[in-house]
């Protein structure tokens, strides 16, 4: 109890983020002084429930020596299942409540609000009805008969003890009168449950009496330097203008201005009433990610955050992201000697050679990982896989549970959803958001499903008056309204109109802001000068037809982008482009690659097709790239032409960002080719002849038929080729965005029946997203002074970066993931023979994989980088069991053992030596340059 409460004092004085003592001060009635002493107080009794018999009983030789001091109890065996009623956390909350009322004249009402905090510390809210089944079983509290008063005595000595000894007795009268906000009562569980997890970690608070003698102050102070847990960033606000921020925070080339929108970004987080919510809509390549940055460190200091999250909609983005926020916060200003937890968070964080390099190396930025699956058997139909680990540089600050408290985190917006999903240990996630500034990246890229979560998610983050800047460069106006409502609070009244426009604007670049419960405002900064205009044409669904128009406009060399939406279709279009144009001249990149020849792909992209000066190998002879939609995102690469499926138009927007996106030969493009130095883009995948355009089955299946013809509709007057109506790159992506998505169905008049009945369709599978993600959806933030009994009732239980844990919050089929090794003819494993040297030099390609033993930490590892997530043809449910049938036949016990980080727990593929496999009535074949092929057997 002691040790607890000290902690709990060091957490507060040392690590908790200002703007989170701000807030649980703010409910008190002496400020922050009442909030450390309700703190540690909480976190000295929080384990008073095993004062009692139910408790007490389990060790029968301590029992013994209790019942010798007059405390009868029956024996564990004897008290049976009833001791399930009284787990400790609940038997405490209870006692505390009845201290409170019998000593102190609290009601029943005023109680919960503060002890659900001791019910809660094992992370799950008690709830009404196991509170219930507890009052109807008093003597698992205390034993009836002679020794029951003596067990109230014992009980309430402690809890006198605990209010005299952490000063909080003289203040209990003034707190009847408090209701503390929902939020408030996550934030003090959450406290507390880290309170007790760091006191009960024996290398730190050795048990007595292999304690060395020593005084409780001396016992603390040791603790705490043995954890050594880094303090939360203390941002002050930038003075100078924002062209020297931008200089002294960012690699600007050299003259480089900062441009109007990041300028508006800066002011706006400046002149905020009180730190919120900043939507920024701006073109592809206008430099958003910087903007939300320099906002960020605005919004940190105004609000006192301790730290940021930056959400991204893929691994491959946050793993693009995560050095560039690295880079930021080496030009961070900070005290001498400072050191910041940073962490990319997604189940593969541990492969990434950037992070991989920050836990090796010693700066003042400490790297913090996930750790890995507990430790228990595990098959491979275990449904509660993840990704293996390494030690990294903070050893406590590992952990599903606690990883995110690190104070700077990169990672998946699935980390952000799992806010909003009623899970075990929720309060540990609301504590590690509630200290950031919040960035969510691409807000276009969720679906309904998504969303439901994202808006529950930005209700909560409003309550606890985090900072959030949200960026998009294809937003829906009425998404955009959304946004806002969720995190202000649903418009009533007069306010109303505020939000009304906010869906109505049709301005771009547009940065939108509001605060909790507040109205918003807008700002309409200018574009870039640069802008680019884009010719469309129809282009006929047909492999020659394609090749021979490429053949044609490739005739002086130049780049192509050829974007397709499955990877099927990637690979179809590949071959048949090989046939014409050569192996050398053709690219394939889609999602179906293992990680490391995936990160290879996308760093020869850049090397590539990377802006100029810092791609320095771009093809001078005809080159194609046939891409999945991993082209879409993250990649800042630049080709001469673009053919691309029909896709929703905020999509196809983002790949004509791909286009022309950088100045070759200044604004005439004259280091393009003659015939491509006007920005062209060709729309296939859809057959244009009939009396309402076709996409093929394919994109169908990836997107729908009503977000496809909605897409054809709006770009329809642009899609002749005609060069007096090219899409002008920015000035028509917020108003094609608008007429896609606005209510009711745009399009001809002979269109308007396949619309009609696509669009039901849409409007139905919409509801069905919507109530099925609103199953274990959180509820919104209830009255203050509710207790959060029942908090995460009816909940998935633990959410994690598991197959599992990643479809609770995405509306995908579950998805199986394998490591790729070889069998060789002799029968042994090795890692597959095509892979690179490392950046040491060390072969990886063949290392031996012994199926005997634990393989070396660098096969291991190498093998854990040929990660793959196989194909939607292994998601029906049917399929996965046989494939999971047959992967058991592969199970290798001796790679799961505790020394076996790496691949316990992991899928394994072999191929053979011809990179081939069978799967599931499939035929898996592999190559380094067109990934996973797979067909039926």
């Amino acid at each position: 109890m002691e040790d607890s409460a000290a902690v709990a004092g060091r957490l507060w004085d040392e690590w908790l983020p200002l703007s989170v003592r701000r807030l649980i001060a703010g409910a008190l009635p002496g400020g922050e002084l009442d909030a450390r002493r309700l703190v540690v107080w909480l976190a000295g009794v929080h384990d008073i429930g095993k004062a009692t018999p139910a408790f007490a009983c389990q060790v029968e030789q301590l029992a013994q020596v209790m019942r010798g001091h007059g405390l009868q109890m029956r024996s564990r065996q004897a008290m049976g299942a009833d001791r399930r009623l009284a787990p400790h956390g609940l038997a405490g909350q209870v006692l505390l409540g009845e201290w409170l009322e019998e000593q102190h004249g609290w009601t029943v009402k005023q109680t919960g609000q503060f002890t659900v905090a001791v019910g809660g510390h094992h992370g799950v809210p008690p709830e009404h009805g196991q509170i219930q089944a507890l009052d109807r079983h008093p003597h698992l509290l205390s034993t009836h008969g002679p020794s029951q008063t003596l067990w109230k005595q014992v009980q309430e000595e402690l809890l006198d003890a605990c209010a005299d000894e952490f000063g909080v007795r003289e203040h209990l009268a003034a707190w009847r009168a408090v209701k503390l906000p929902q939020p408030v009562q996550v934030l003090l569980s959450a406290l507390v449950i880290v309170s007790d997890w760091i006191a009960s970690n024996p290398d730190l608070f050795p048990y007595f009496p292999e304690d060395v003698p020593r005084t409780s102050a001396e016992r603390i102070a040791a603790a705490w330097r043995g954890l050594d847990l880094l303090g939360p960033w203390r941002a002050k606000e930038p003075a100078g203008d924002v062209q020297e921020l931008f200089a002294s925070r960012f690699d600007l080339p050299p003259g480089a201005k900062v441009r109007p929108v990041q300028e508006a970004a800066v002011e706006l987080a400046r002149g905020m009433d009180e730190p919120g919510l900043m939507v920024i809509e701006a073109p592809m390549g206008e430099g958003k990610t910087e903007a939300a940055l320099a906002a960020v460190e605005v919004l940190a200091a105004r609000s006192g955050a301790g730290g940021v999250f930056f959400a991204l909609p893929t691994m491959a983005t946050g793993n693009a992201m995560f050095p560039r926020l690295l880079d930021w916060l080496d030009r961070l200003p900070a005290p001498k000697g400072a050191r910041y937890s940073v962490l990319l968070a997604h189940s593969k964080a541990a492969l990434n050679d950037d992070f991989a390099d920050l836990m090796r190396n010693s700066r003042r930025i400490a790297a913090v990982d996930v750790d890995g699956p507990e430790e228990r058997e595990w098959r491979p139909s275990s449904r509660s896989r993840s990704a293996a680990t390494e030690l990294v540089a903070h050893a406590w600050l590992r952990g599903r549970k606690k990883a995110m408290l690190s104070s700077f985190v990169t990672g998946t917006v699935d980390q952000l959803l799992f806010a909003g999903l009623k899970s075990r240990h929720l309060a540990m996630r609301h504590l590690a958001i509630a200290g950031k500034v919040v960035v969510i990246d691409e807000a276009h890229a969720y679906d309904t499903y998504m969303s439901v979560y994202l808006d529950r998610v930005l209700s909560w983050l409003g309550a606890y008056r985090v900072p959030v800047v949200v960026l998009s460069a294809t937003l829906p106006a009425g998404r955009r309204r959304e946004l806002a409502e969720a995190y202000a609070g649903k418009a009533t009244g007069e306010a109303t109109d505020s939000f009304d426009a906010v869906a109505q604007a049709g301005d771009y670049p547009l940065l939108t802001a509001v605060t909790p419960g507040g109205t918003p405002t807008m700002r309409r900064p200018a574009a870039s000068a640069r802008s680019t205009d884009v010719e469309l044409e129809q282009l006929d669904d047909d492999m020659d037809a394609l090749a021979d128009r490429l053949e044609t406009e490739l005739a002086e060399g130049g780049s192509v982008l050829v974007v397709r939406n499955t990877v099927r279709r990637v690979l179809e279009a590949a071959a048949a482009l090989r046939e014409r144009f050569g192996d050398a001249n053709v690219t394939v990149a889609h999602s179906c690659f293992i990680d490391v020849d995936r990160a290879a792909k996308d760093a020869g992209l850049l090397k590539r097709f990377g802006p100029p000066g810092k791609a320095d190998d771009r093809p001078r002879a005809a080159h194609i790239v046939v891409a999945s939609q991993v082209a879409e995102q993250s990649l800042d690469v630049d080709f001469d032409l673009l053919v691309t499926d029909l896709a929703p138009v905020d999509l196809l927007l983002q790949r004509m960002g791909r286009l022309h996106r950088h100045q070759r030969g200044g604004e005439e493009q004259t280091d393009r080719p003659q015939r491509l130095r006007q920005a062209r883009c060709l729309i296939t995948g859809v057959n244009w002849n009939a009396p309402v355009p076709a996409p093929v089955r394919g994109s169908l299946a990836v997107y729908g038929e009503y977000a496809l013809l909605r897409s054809a509709a709006a770009l329809l007057p642009h899609l002749d080729g005609d060069r007096e109506h090219p899409v002008g790159l920015p000035a028509d992506i917020s108003p094609l965005v608008q007429r896609a998505y606005a209510d009711g169905s745009d399009g001809p008049s002979d269109w308007a029946e396949a619309l009609e009945t696509a669009r039901a369709r849409h409007e139905e599978r919409r509801a069905d997203q919507a109530e099925r993600a609103a199953t274990f959806r959180l509820d919104t933030a209830a009255r203050p002074g509710r207790p959060l009994f029942g908090w995460i009732a009816a909940g998935v239980g633990d959410a994690d970066d598991t197959r599992e844990g990643r479809a609770q919050v995405r509306d995908s089929r579950e998805s199986l993931e394998v490591v790729v090794v070889q069998r060789r003819a002799d029968g042994t494993l090795a890692t597959v023979p095509w892979l690179e040297p490392d950046r040491s030099g060390r072969p990886l390609a063949g290392l031996p994989l012994p199926t005997d033993q634990v393989p070396t930490a660098l096969a291991a590892r190498t093998a854990a980088s040929c990660g793959l997530r196989l194909p939607i043809q292994f998601s029906y449910a049917d399929v996965m069991d046989r494939a999971l049938d047959e992967l058991e036949e592969l199970y290798i016990p001796a790679w799961q053992v505790k020394g076996s980080h790496w691949l316990a727990g992991q899928l394994i593929l072999q191929l053979d030596e011809d990179c081939q496999t069978h799967l599931a009535g499939f035929h898996l074949r592999y190559s380094k340059s067109d990934g996973l092929e797979v067909t039926r057997a």
